[in-house]
């Protein structure tokens, strides 16, 4: 076991320790996942600006609504990682940590003195995450990646939209958010078999188009063996036949789509459809998906007509699998979320509480960690030098003055 370790707890990764080097989304992520469980997140900054999405926004009376999602349950410290004093107070800290993760370009911490080898020579037992747009290694190892550039190489941003108009960027960052549950499952298997087999500290590579490529179902598959270059089809997909988005009668959206053979008959039933069950045409799945077209139009034409509490009460008595498209507006009112507890109230003394996807998933048998809200700048500067380091108040003040903190 780590003898770096944090003071042990009731959360399931209780006496985890994490140094958090990253910046933006990715990296940081991944480290609030274990934050939100209770791992000791330690968030380095650079001294007086700070993460980058501290300045992005939205912002309520000059906080960023972003920082107070992403940086939740952390703890915040300043440091220069480029000048002697910052580079040994990080090797300080590593030597008690049990992971360090980054997302800087690859080499920046080497050109730094500040390389995987330097950090396991204090700490043997260390775990280094390292997240970045193409790798460390390969021909595009030094090129500059963010969320819409992993999307686009990973292959799925060119398969996302409609075929008669450009590709269409996701709605969130998900390369990013991909990224950091990988990234995060990926450290939590590398400090397993450390812990329980004995292993010794590694380094973890992980490239953001990586984090998508390995997620686009059989696209890589389907051309090499078959040749076949999948292209943008909107809202169809070819699990589903018929699938599509249709519109209801009162001017919503509604998303329903039948793979199984079982679900197509369910949904023949209810529509009074006996005529499509006898249909050898539309047998199994194969063969719908020859007839899509006529299929999403029969049924567009049928969900524009029902009046919509005849039509969820319908579809929920066939057992079908659908749902309304919602806004955010529709997310806060929906009472399955309230009765879930998916949405968190988390109490900040400058705005007030902001409420946020709470802590997820949800564990029967350790209680769910209290949501303490994002931290200031170098707001436990004096807990962790002086506390953990066991710097005096008078060593961190002169740090600070000359800008190390």
């Amino acid at each position: 076991m780590n003898a770096g370790r944090g003071v042990p707890g009731p959360h399931l990764l209780s006496g985890l320790r994490i140094l958090d080097l990253g910046t933006m989304v990715a990296g940081p992520v991944a480290c609030t996942l274990f934050a939100d469980f209770g791992a000791e997140v330690i968030k380095v900054e650079v001294p007086k600006r700070g993460d980058t999405v501290r300045d992005l926004g939205p912002f309520v009376d000059g906080k960023c609504l972003y920082w107070s999602v992403e940086a939740r349950n952390k703890k915040s410290v300043t440091l220069d990682l480029r000048v002697p004093e910052g580079k040994e107070l990080l090797l300080q800290l590593i030597a008690q940590a049990d992971a360090v993760v980054e997302n800087f370009r690859p080499g920046t911490l080497e050109k730094w003195g500040l390389g995987y080898d330097v950090m396991k020579a204090r700490n043997p037992k260390l775990v280094m995450l390292r997240i970045s747009g193409f790798g460390q290694t390969g021909p595009y190892r030094e090129r500059a990646g963010y969320d819409r550039i992993a999307l686009a190489f990973g292959g799925l941003m060119g398969i996302t939209g409609y075929a008669d108009r450009p590709p269409v960027r996701i709605g969130t960052s998900i390369a990013d958010y991909q990224s950091a549950i990988l990234g995060a499952f990926s450290l939590m298997m590398a400090i397993y078999h450390r812990d329980m087999h004995g292993g010794e500290g590694q380094e973890i590579d992980l490239a953001m188009y990586e984090s998508i490529i390995r997620f686009t179902e059989v696209l890589v598959p389907a051309y090499d063996r078959m040749g076949t270059v999948r292209e943008r089809r909107g809202n169809k997909h070819f699990a589903a036949a018929p699938g599509e988005h249709f519109k209801t009668s009162d001017g919503r959206y509604l998303i329903l789509t039948i793979s199984a053979d079982a679900g197509f008959q369910r949904l023949a039933t209810v529509m009074g459809r006996d005529d499509w069950l006898a249909d050898p045409r539309l047998a199994t799945h194969e063969k719908r998906w020859e007839h899509v077209d006529e299929l999403n139009a029969a049924l567009a034409a049928w969900i524009e007509a029902e009046p919509v509490d005849e039509l969820c009460r319908k579809l929920d008595e066939g057992k079908l699998a659908y749902s309304f498209i919602y806004s955010i507006e529709d997310i806060m009112k929906d009472p399955h979320y309230q009765a879930r507890g998916t949405i968190a109230s988390v109490p900040d003394d400058k705005i007030g509480p902001v409420r946020m996807a709470g802590v997820i998933p949800k564990f029967s048998a350790t209680p769910e960690q209290a949501i303490a809200c994002a931290p200031d700048l170098g707001q436990h500067n004096n807990e962790v030098y002086g506390g953990l380091l066991g710097l005096t108040p008078e060593r961190i003040a002169e740090l600070s003055k000359a800008g190390v903190l």
